[in-house]
């Protein structure tokens, strides 16, 4: 299993992707899945979901983890599920960061 640094492992986000996916029937789930997350495990998954967006590149994972770390002011969960296309941006994430999104994704279902 994969991760990302040492930080989260890449099925979380993979979970995530899944229940975003549908977030109409599944959103109490996905929220109680982040809220389980350590804080680090949730600064992770912003990070990856930034350098998906394009805001940070694959290279700048550290800086995206400790800015998502210092910058942290809402509940990760209310903030990841009001970002518009978070699931391409989950997706996105992953594979700059050299992760198969769909194969991981296609493991959990």
């Amino acid at each position: 299993m994969g991760s990302i640094g040492d930080k989260l492992a890449v099925r979380k986000v993979a979970a995530v992707i899944v229940m975003a996916r549908e977030l109409d029937r599944a959103e109490g789930e996905l929220r109680a899945f982040i809220d389980r997350m350590d804080v680090e495990e949730q600064a992770a998954l912003v990070a990856v979901m930034w350098i998906g967006r394009g805001a940070f590149e694959a290279e700048e994972l550290q800086e995206a983890f400790s800015t998502a770390l210092a910058e942290a002011s809402t509940p990760t969960a209310d903030y990841l599920i009001g970002t518009p296309h978070l699931v391409d941006n989950l997706e996105g994430g992953l594979e700059a960061l050299g992760f198969d999104a769909i194969d991981e994704e296609d493991q959990l279902l």
